[in-house]
This record gives structure tokens, sequence and C-alpha cells, in this order.
């Protein structure tokens, strides 16, 4: 084999193709990775989920490592290195703002697999299952030492009254409410590689979408998807069929990672 390989590979659209809800892996897929396994290659996902909401995805995809949290979060060997919270002052600026201008607001204050509310409005506005809502009458973000997500219910483009939303990174997946959460997976990736006293050239990434764009840098090698927003093509080193034609598989044999 040549110089081992370090491979991070986004899950929705590029590993696994479908509807939400009705997900798979694609053999083609399934069957690169165990090549690029057996060659002594290192494989992990990289994902803007939360540890506590990726790990049991992880494992079901057959991956050990993974970075999580948008970058934050570095698991090797299934065993969780670290986490990194958001900047707490910035933060907590958000939810005063928030509190002033009438905008509704919940916290993810530390690694589970639900999220803090003041009361019923944020779920009654989003009506958004991905995680549970938990209400707790009197919330305050200073009662917390750490903040990992900060989630503002409001549509686009009301979002722009928040001045310190600025400050943070944050993405929006649903019209009803957007993530304040880490956003550079890169950093993440980069922390994987130095714990292994590895050469970022040695990095490929795999992605999709316009939380991959973060990943998608000349340090290393970057491969867009076929079926990858056209932002993400522009920034690749090589683009490969779509995900549900053998995507992962045809570009691992067009650099001879397998045979």
């Amino acid at each position: 084999m040549g110089k081992k390989k370090f491979f991070f590979f986004d899950i929705d659209g590029t590993l696994a193709v479908g509807t939400p809800g009705d997900q798979y892996i694609p053999e083609s897929t399934k069957l690169a990775l165990k090549k690029l396994e057996e060659e002594g290659h290192f494989l992990a996902i990289a994902t803007g989920r939360s540890y506590a909401m990726a790990k049991d995805h992880m494992k079901e995809l057959g991956f050990k490592n993974m970075v999580s949290d948008g970058g934050n979060g570095i698991t090797i060997n299934e065993e969780l290195i670290e986490i990194k919270p958001l900047d707490y002052d910035k933060c907590v600026a958000l939810v005063d703002e928030c509190k002033e201008k009438g905008f509704i607001w919940a916290i993810s204050p530390d690694n589970e697999t639900r999220r803090l509310a003041p009361d019923n409005r944020f779920y009654d506005f989003t009506h958004d299952i991905y995680m549970d809502t938990v209400v707790q009458d009197g919330l305050d973000p200073r009662d917390f030492d750490q903040i990992f997500k900060v989630y503002v219910a409001c549509f686009a483009p009301e979002e722009e009254k928040l001045e310190t939303l600025n400050d943070l990174p944050w993405c929006r997946f649903h019209k009803e409410y957007l993530f304040v959460e880490p956003g550079d997976k890169s950093v993440g990736i980069k922390a994987i590689v130095d714990h292994f006293g590895g050469d970022y050239k040695d990095v490929v990434v795999f992605g999709d979408e316009k939380n991959d764009l973060s990943m998608f840098i000349d340090e290393w090698t970057s491969i867009a998807m076929g079926n990858a927003i056209d932002e993400l093509k522009e920034k690749a080193t090589y683009i490969t069929s779509d995900a549900d034609d053998d995507g992962i598989y045809n570009a691992c044999k067009h650099f001879g990672w397998i045979d």
C-alpha cells in the first residue's frame, strides 16, 4: 500500500443516500470503505451533529472515529477525546438580546440528546422532533458553565435583527429555526491528524453540502460528490459521480487508493 491516508466523510448525501428516515449506504460505498480499511487507512465521519446525537449513527455506519459538533468534537476508536464548547460570553449575549427583542430561544448546555427552553414557545413554534425540547422554568444560561448550541426560532430573514448573532457561527437547516453551532470541520480533522502525528497532505475529505465548505481547503485532497452544490464543486480537488451512483467507490478507484 502507499502512505497511510486519513479519510473523512460527511454523512447525508455523501455516505448515506435516500430520504431522511429511509437512508442507506450504497453497496459500492461499503465495499470501498472495506477495501480502504484493509489497506490500513484511517476512516472517520465528519458531521455537524453533536456527539450525543451522532455516536449511535457512527456505530451504525460501521465507524469508530468521528469529527462531531461541527469540528469541535473528536472521537477516536469509539472514545470521546474532547468537545469544545461555544464562546460562552457571546452565547450569553445572544440569549440576552433574544430576551430583549422577543425572540424564542433554547440552549444545549451539555452533551445530551435534548435542548432546554424557558417555556413551551420553542416547540409550539417549531414542532421540531430532531431532539427533545425540555422546558425548564426560569432557565438562565448563566446557570451553566458551558454552552454547546443555541437555537433561535424565527423565519428568515428575521435573524438579521440580532446583532450578536454576527459574532457566532450559525446555520439554518429548518425554516422555523436556526442553530448556533461550531461550523469548521477542518478544526477537528486537524486535531485528529495531529493526534497521530500525521501530515495534512495525507487527508482526504468527501462532502456535498454547504456545511462541508469549511473542510474543503487547499492543505489536502477534497472530493465533491456529483450531487454536491456548485459552491463546493468549485473548491474541490476532484468531482466524482453522485453518492448513489458509486461516487465514493469511483473516486477511490480514480486515485488508486483501492483496486
